[in-house]
């Protein structure tokens, strides 16, 4: 059986994370001793004298295990890396750090799962591309890609490259964030191009809408915003988005985690609607997510004992309305501590749709 595997995506915001969380938790869930590493991190935080890649501390709270920068996240290449190390090469030793993580990782568990970073190519100015660093650990590799057929065949096509180049073998493909109604096909028709290069396709996994909901506190950092009444809601989930001005108009169809976005000038009259709205359909205002405040200015807010019955965290930003609900369309939004209800379905769909059997 494989005791390492190296997860790869065609480029950012494919669903790596998601994967490498379901995949990790499904190997677990068959009896064996699994960890988790980041060879190469970007994004970190610093934890007392810990300074780790934001993922591995994601997976050492939502997989339950001691964080070690050493071992979990060896290697971060933060800005104004790059330049001093093509100033000077010799100053850095970036493989040891790996392969000494790896060694101990390997040692202490039965199966270890090593996540990329970025698309294939990333970290080759520092000579750690994702290609390299597999063949570096002696690992295969698991390619995740966006759904489709033409564009994800394209895009696989290109990225596996590289790891033909390091002879670093590809034990197969998960195509993610396929459309519901197009799972059939995408599997058939990959499956077919896959086939002529010797590759499994593992499966393919539907997009979930749910797991691209962001978070209040996401929507307030997104907007530079600030938080006006209860700052400890904005963990509360969007899935629906409506204006002030639809609100007025009692066009809102579906108040679930609902998201309302409102000029400052049209606050009053669109909460006053907002109420009504939920009254003649017997919902608690607690279906409401948050609100969205924009062009605030500072003046005092009405309606506080309606925001505070159902405890409704409010969010000012200077942008009007319609920059703001640009600015939320465009975020991408990731999986993290906040989020445990995207953990635990990230799980559920890699033992739905991917063949652990034949990935094993």
């Amino acid at each position: 059986m494989l005791d390492r595997l190296y997860i790869a995506a065609t480029s950012q915001h494919v669903g790596k994370t998601t994967c490498t969380l379901g995949l990790m938790a499904a190997i677990r869930a068959r009896g064996h001793k699994v960890s988790y590493c980041k060879p190469v991190g970007q994004e970190f935080v610093e934890l007392g004298e810990l300074k780790v890649d934001k993922d591995a501390l994601l997976f050492s709270r939502g997989m339950d295990f001691e964080l070690s920068s050493e071992l979990h996240s060896p290697i971060i290449i933060g800005r104004g890396v790059t330049a001093e190390y093509l100033d000077d090469p010799t100053r850095f030793n970036f493989a040891d750090g790996i392969t000494k993580a790896s060694r101990r990782l390997q040692a202490e568990n039965d199966f270890v799962i090593y996540e990329g970073t970025g698309h294939p190519g990333v970290g080759s100015v520092c000579d750690m591309s994702n290609a390299q660093v597999a063949q570096l650990l002696g690992s295969p590799v698991v390619m995740v890609v966006e759904g489709g057929i033409g564009n994800t065949i394209d895009k696989l096509n290109m990225n596996l490259a590289m790891f033909r180049e390091r002879r670093v073998p590809v034990r197969g493909v998960i195509v993610n964030k396929c459309i519901p109604g197009k799972l059939e096909k995408v599997r058939h028709y990959v499956d077919i191009y896959l086939k002529k290069l010797g590759i499994p396709l593992l499966g393919v996994l539907p997009y979930e809408r749910q797991l691209s909901s962001p978070i209040m506190s996401s929507i307030r950092r997104a907007l530079n915003g600030k938080t006006l009444m209860h700052r400890k809601r904005m963990d509360n989930r969007v899935e629906n988005i409506a204006s002030g001005s639809l609100l007025a108009q009692e066009e809102v169809e579906n108040l679930k985690n609902l998201l309302i976005i409102v000029s400052h000038r049209r606050y009053d009259e669109a909460i006053a609607a907002l109420q009504l709205i939920l009254a003649e359909r017997g919902l608690p205002g607690s279906t409401i997510s948050g609100i969205v405040i924009t062009g605030m200015v500072d003046t005092e807010l009405t309606h506080v004992d309606f925001l505070d019955a159902f405890k409704i965290p409010v969010v000012s930003c200077p942008l009007d309305t319609y920059g703001a609900a640009v600015r939320i369309n465009a975020m991408e939004v990731k999986i993290n501590l906040k989020t445990p209800w995207k953990i635990r379905r990230a799980v559920e769909l890699i033992e739905e749709y991917v063949d652990m059997d034949l990935l094993l």
